[in-house]
């Protein structure tokens, strides 16, 4: 029996699916059957789980479940990778294999090594970028080079045109031209099964169905005022789409598609959305023209650098116990739905990095960990502009002010209330710096500094002067 594979990965939908929908027409072509797998990595479902695999996880399990109601029968494959794809060409006769490509970190070395053992043995092997509007090598300067800085990128990113929403032929799955060995699959079935058995949490916001009633809930609720609401965390004003991304539950294209052709009476909503579409764009290159960056600074003047490591500290950072009620607000957001707001993920990995002086690689791990929509090329770039050691980042001297961005963007202390419950009762006039409070207003909240609420684990003013100190003196060695 001569067989496609359709091999799905952070790609989890049966539309607008650019391999799944190139590997149909492939064997309709030449009258192949098809088999759909997924690799269950041992690397992942042998790690302790933590709020962003259990998230992914989760949504695996719906996939698979949602894919094998439609007559696409997921095959899983729980083994070294290629100990997994050596077991399907074992029994089958492989053509072709179809897959949308990782371009950057270990995704990416994964894929070269499945390419290589697949074209080694004669089988067709067919890649395509489906995560991102362009791909790391689309938008280069004239001269060949990648951009370094954001908004000529962008200017460049905006002219180009943006791939239209793939369609899927769908018919094909109850065609009888599909591969159901539930043999196959059985050991990984038992491994997904045992994996949320673990987790310590249900998600509810998983799956192609909730991706598509989130965006369109956001065009007609939030987008319009996109601009002006999303830095307030106390507002629900942002997309919530970026842990759909993460998994692939919806497209890139589907989401720039529905907001570009919305009509809106007000533009400024829709660019500011869509320039975050480019971010996304842009800290992929930048992964894939800097593959180290990861581990490494891009700006190679902070390579090197000698970090605080103070582990007692970098513990108040992530329980949010630092004495900063916004940035304390923010870590306990994250730790316990797995999700921040863009604004606090700033506010929080400019304290860690410039005021506890703590390496950024420790904070972009912990955000790993926890982030349902962990994206490694922005959360990574995302570290680097806080540390200002990264592309385009923000200049060193210039150091978030955590209670000025407090009472920026939480005026009333309505987001910190939320989740510091320690200081629910706080009054207005105290809740950003409650180590202010005279004892009598202590009393009268219920909020003992020092004992119900940490006082500041450092003072943000000798610790800004301590910072600019180190970084001057590091550039100029």
């Amino acid at each position: 029996m001569e067989i496609v594979v359709i091999w799905f990965r952070r790609d989890m939908r049966l539309d607008d699916h650019i391999a799944l929908s190139k590997a149909i027409t492939y064997a309709k072509k030449h009258e192949y059957k098809l088999l759909a797998l997924y690799h269950l990595d041992p690397f992942f479902t042998e790690m302790d789980l933590d709020l962003n695999n259990e998230h992914f996880f989760q949504n695996l399990a719906h996939f698979v479940k949602e894919a094998r109601e439609a007559q696409m029968y997921v095959h899983l494959l729980h083994d070294d990778v290629l100990c997994a794809f050596q077991q399907i060409t074992d029994v089958y006769d492989i053509k072709a294999v179809f897959f949308n490509e990782d371009q950057v970190g270990i995704g990416q070395k994964r894929d070269h090594h499945v390419t290589d053992f697949l074209e080694k043995k004669g089988i067709h092997v067919s890649k395509w970028q489906d995560t991102h509007l362009h791909g790391a090598q689309d938008i280069l300067k004239a001269d060949g080079s990648h951009y370094q800085v954001f908004t000529p990128y962008y200017q460049s990113w905006r002219k180009q045109e943006k791939q239209p929403v793939i369609k899927v032929d769908r018919s094909f799955f109850s065609s009888g031209y599909t591969i159901c060995d539930e043999s196959l699959s059985r050991k990984g079935n038992d491994k997904l099964r045992s994996m949320i058995m673990r987790c310590s949490r249900k998600f509810d916001q998983i799956g192609s169905h909730k991706a598509v009633n989130t965006l369109h809930d956001f065009i007609q609720k939030r987008l319009t005022h996109y601009h002006e609401k999303r830095d307030i965390p106390s507002v629900f004003g942002t997309s919530k789409l970026s842990r759909f991304l993460k998994t692939g539950t919806i497209s890139i294209r589907t989401i720039f598609h529905a907001i570009h052709e919305v009509v809106l009476y007000e533009d400024e909503g829709r660019e500011t959305f869509i320039k975050e579409l480019a971010w996304r764009d842009f800290y992929h290159m930048i992964y894939a023209h800097y593959p180290k960056m990861k581990d490494k600074e891009i700006h190679t003047a902070f390579q090197g650098m000698q970090w605080n490591e103070d582990e007692t500290l970098f513990e108040s950072w992530c329980k949010g116990e630092t004495g900063f009620p916004l940035v304390d607000a923010g870590m306990r957001q994250l730790n316990e739905e797995g999700w921040m707001h863009n604004r606090l993920r700033m506010v929080t990995a400019s304290f860690l990095t410039k005021d506890y002086l703590i390496d950024w690689r420790k904070g972009e791990a912990y955000f790993a960990k926890k982030l349902v929509d962990y994206d490694e090329a922005s959360n990574i770039g995302g570290f680097q502009w806080a540390a200002s050691v990264g592309t385009d980042a923000v200049p060193y001297f210039r150091i978030f002010n955590p209670t000025t961005q407090s009472k920026r963007f939480d005026s009333s202390g309505e987001f910190i209330r939320r989740y510091v419950p320690e200081l629910k009762h706080v009054d207005e006039k105290w809740i950003h710096e409650p180590s202010k409070m005279p004892i009598d207003e202590q009393l009268k909240s219920g909020c003992r500094l020092g004992d119900t609420y940490p006082l500041p684990t450092v003072d943000h003013q000798q610790r800004r002067k301590i910072a600019i100190s180190l970084f001057e003196e590091v550039k100029q060695q």
